[in-house]
């Protein structure tokens, strides 16, 4: 299943995750595309991390594309090192023609190995009238447009039973304290108060971005992000303990400690909304409508809704948001097509296609939001689109992906051994300091 990532949404943006009010920003579409292309007989082949309903849903995606072009596709699901993987077909002469990567700093990593294709003057044209100036700038590798970002997440979305919450006399809480403590409520009520997913590193540095945004600021989790600042600096150390309180919780954590990492992603929205409940709350980005939806027929903002992550230690109310980026390798035995692909995704018509299916956001601002199923799916749009500029991408994102993206190392072992054992936030800032300036480095 998913990943991933950040976004800092400010203003009015936040009224519209909590109130599903109105839209902030504006700006006229420009159509893309073509029109029909005879790519019969032809085949793309794309590599991408999903599974499950997200891969069925993409497969809707493919399935469009190729009713409109005669052309055939192929999926191949990577898993989460997508950096990997690819590395490895390339070397083999067995490379993708296009890849959705997941994370800025692989796609960096790709653009400076040279293996990717320009994007092509329609693709360009679809990225300068359609979407905010900061996408194209985290597609982009020395002022070269390299990725189009097709599906967006927003990634500071608290996810619970209405039942459970209600059940618990429980409201939906504004602050990390009042978090804690309606945990605690819905925990005594006979619940877990989360599902936490801690078999997947990714979901662990996106419990840490939400508290790192909120208690030190846009400013230092930039500095952050390009390591500018020291994984060993004092607000990481802060933000850790901040997460030590909760992970140490037994009360608070479904199965506790080595429950949550035996716990991976879709099997941790199964316990808040599979069909034996296990906790009330789990937290990750709008994607978990798509699993709560599609695997365990929940209707969402009925049985299933979210509340925004509350705010830490008197900061601002985190949003933080990611996506995936489609590129053209160079050594795909099928480019002009793979560009084709692209172009196509670049349409609100591509993107309305898995907008209906549900666990979709997408960047684009022609996509008419009408497109999405359901009012809280609308209102996460709506303030992804409205949020403009302002958008950051998620932190582990950004970095080099023996950092921040490869399961088993860097940030994303180094959290799960937190998790493990979070006696000693300063301990662990510094062995992720360590690995950070390594990866860095290369």
């Amino acid at each position: 299943m998913m990943r991933r990532r950040t976004t800092w949404l400010t203003g009015c943006t936040s009224l519209v995750l909590a109130l599903g009010a109105t839209a902030c920003g504006g700006g006229e579409p420009v159509a893309a595309g073509g029109g029909d292309q005879a790519l019969g007989g032809q085949t793309v082949t794309v590599a991408g991390v999903w599974s499950g309903s997200e891969q069925k849903n993409f497969q809707k995606v493919l399935d469009a594309f190729s009713e409109k072009t005669g052309a055939k596709t192929q999926f191949v699901s990577t898993g989460d090192n997508v950096s990997t993987v690819v590395g490895s077909k390339i070397e083999g002469g067995n490379a993708p023609d296009v890849v959705m990567v997941p994370q800025v700093g692989v796609l960096q990593q790709f653009a400076k190995n040279g293996w990717l294709t320009p994007l092509s003057p329609t693709a360009r044209k679809a990225v300068d009238g359609n979407y905010a100036h900061v996408w194209k700038n985290y597609g982009s590798v020395d002022g070269t447009l390299y990725g189009l970002y097709f599906k967006a997440a927003h990634k500071s979305t608290v996810w619970y039973s209405p039942e459970a919450l209600t059940q618990a006399g429980v409201e939906p809480p504004t602050t990390y304290a009042d978090l804690l403590k309606a945990g605690h409520t819905v925990s005594d009520s006979g619940l877990a108060a989360f599902s936490v997913a801690g078999q997947d590193g990714w979901t662990l540095t996106d419990w840490f971005e939400n508290v790192y945004l909120s208690q030190a600021g846009p400013a230092k989790y930039d500095a952050l992000a390009a390591h500018k600042l020291p994984w060993t600096d004092a607000s990481v150390v802060r933000a850790l303990g901040t997460l030590a309180a909760l992970f140490k919780d037994e009360q608070l954590v479904a199965g506790g400690r080595k429950g949550a990492l035996n716990t991976d992603f879709p099997g941790s929205v199964e316990k808040v909304f599979g069909p034996k409940p296990a906790a009330g709350m789990v937290y990750e980005g709008d994607f978990v409508a798509g699993v709560a939806k599609d695997q365990f027929g929940r209707t969402i903002g009925q049985d299933a809704n979210f509340f925004p992550f509350p705010a830490v230690d008197g900061g601002k109310a985190p949003v933080v948001s990611g996506g995936d980026a489609a590129v053209v390798l160079k050594d795909g035995k099928n480019t002009k097509a793979g560009m084709a692909l692209l172009e196509y995704l670049a349409t609100p018509e591509a993107a309305a296609v898995w907008a209906k299916a549900g666990g979709f956001l997408s960047p684009n601002k022609a996509l008419d939001l009408a497109s999405y199923g359901d009012d809280v799916t609308r209102a996460t749009a709506r303030s992804l689109v409205g949020a403009g500029d302002s958008v950051r991408f998620d932190m582990s994102d950004q970095a080099p992906a023996a950092f921040g993206g490869t399961k088993g190392a860097g940030e994303w072992k180094l959290l799960q051994d937190f998790l493990r054992d979070p006696s000693d936030p300063k301990g662990t800032a510094a062995a992720l300091e360590t690995a950070a300036a390594k990866a860095y480095k290369g």
